[in-house]
């Protein structure tokens, strides 16, 4: 079955760091555009960080940019989302995504992260 996987999320308070886990089953990361979205409470879904399968480069949203990282590895899998120096307003619900141009796209399956005092 094609599908992405996500790790459990987590309760950590401001300041610390967490890191989230995607595996793709079924298929490789290869020229694939991988993404992580989150989606607070009442709010629409936002793009937090993208990387490109195939030249590597990365982006991402104002409000995480230089504190979070979007990696994978050599062997194409897993895709992580490291974010350090966790605040309130990061608290969402965190997407992993993965598309190509062929039509693929494929989303894991949400995971939460509190951050809270």
């Amino acid at each position: 079955q094609v599908q992405l996987v996500q790790s459990a999320g987590g309760f950590v308070q401001p300041g610390e760091s967490l890191r989230l886990s995607c595996v793709a089953s079924g298929f490789f990361f290869t020229n694939y555009v991988m993404n992580w979205y989150r989606q607070a409470p009442g709010k629409q879904r936002e793009l937090v960080a993208t990387l490109s399968g195939t030249t590597r480069n990365t982006n991402y949203a104002e409000s995480v940019k230089g504190r979070f990282t979007i990696s994978r590895n050599s062997a194409m899998n897993p895709m992580y989302l490291q974010m350090n120096r966790l605040k309130p307003e990061d608290t969402a619900v965190y997407y992993c995504r993965a598309f190509r141009a062929s039509g693929n796209d494929y989303w894991g399956q949400g995971t939460q992260v509190t951050v809270s005092s």
